[in-house]
């Protein structure tokens, strides 16, 4: 493959953080808006990144034993540590993995997707992002591999702050890190909602974009059928905007409660994914 011109793979391991996301407005009008009937009005939420005291801490750094492997360590947040190693010469591997919904499938779908999806292109060649991170995965050093430790979780899971989306976005972060992609957040979220897709988890779009433009950073999205338009807000500080979240106690099942949700909509949707835009 010819060279782009792209930096090397960093050598020295680089600190990340990816915050939760909190709907200020709009829950479930990413999914709503984006069904093709002309008695749906376009959907819009106004979201919001948690605080710096509230999401996944990482580091990401090449791992020089074991070659063509993306291995993670993920720390929930009881501090509870797991350990998973994934072969980047076998996708298939990890499209099964996603589409089974077991514990690393949204780890497994978003690294799927920089790999194998044909839908995300560079902004300025065109050419797929999977191209680019082929040629970063050929420039590392003989017999090395990625590994992305999130050593602390301070994200309550589970809880609708979209603590799987902001595993998405880890994984795309660490692999534009790694191998100096530089991608930009909304690439990030894009790539991180596909991933999210690989799984049972038929999310809409505005969990990954809440958690990748970062803590405080306030972000309207409106969607019309397939169209997504994104668009930053400023940075909430000082008295902006002051919400207060309960932890009520209760679980709850998310794949169940869109599945649920899509079902009673009035106009049946494909389950082909949707991208944004």
């Amino acid at each position: 493959m010819a060279s782009t011109g792209s930096p090397p793979p960093s050598a020295e391991p680089a600190e990340l953080f990816v915050c939760g996301r909190l709907c200020l407005l709009g829950e479930h009008s990413d999914w709503a808006g984006a069904y093709p009937d002309d008695e749906v009005l376009p959907g819009k939420c106004l979201v919001v990144g948690t605080s710096t005291d509230q999401g996944l801490h990482a580091r990401v750094s090449l791992d020089p034993a074991r070659a063509n492997t993306f291995t993670m360590v993920s720390t929930d947040d009881a501090g509870v540590s797991r350990t998973k190693s994934f072969a980047l010469d076998d996708p298939e591997s990890l499209r099964e993995e996603a589409r089974a919904g077991g514990f690393w499938s949204h780890v497994a779908g978003t690294v799927w997707t920089l790999l194998r999806s044909e839908e995300h292109r560079d902004p300025v060649s065109g050419a797929p992002i999977r191209a680019r991170v082929a040629e970063g995965l050929g420039r590392l050093p003989a017999g090395a591999g990625i590994r992305l430790d999130n050593y602390k979780t301070t994200l309550p899971i589970k809880k609708g702050l979209s603590s799987s989306a902001a595993v998405c976005v880890l994984v795309a972060r660490a692999f534009s890190r790694a191998l100096r992609l530089r991608l930009t957040p909304l690439q990030e979220a894009r790539l991180a909602f596909s991933g999210e897709r690989e799984t049972p988890s038929r999310c809409g779009r505005m969990d990954q974009a809440g958690c990748a433009f970062g803590p405080g950073r306030l972000t309207l999205l409106t969607f019309d059928g397939e169209t997504v338009d994104v668009k930053p807000l400023q940075k909430v500080g000082g008295d902006g905007v002051h919400v207060v979240v309960a932890d009520l106690g209760a679980g709850k099942d998310t794949v169940r409660i869109l599945d649920d949700l899509q079902r009673a909509y009035p106009t049946p949707r494909s389950d082909a994914d949707r991208e944004l835009h």
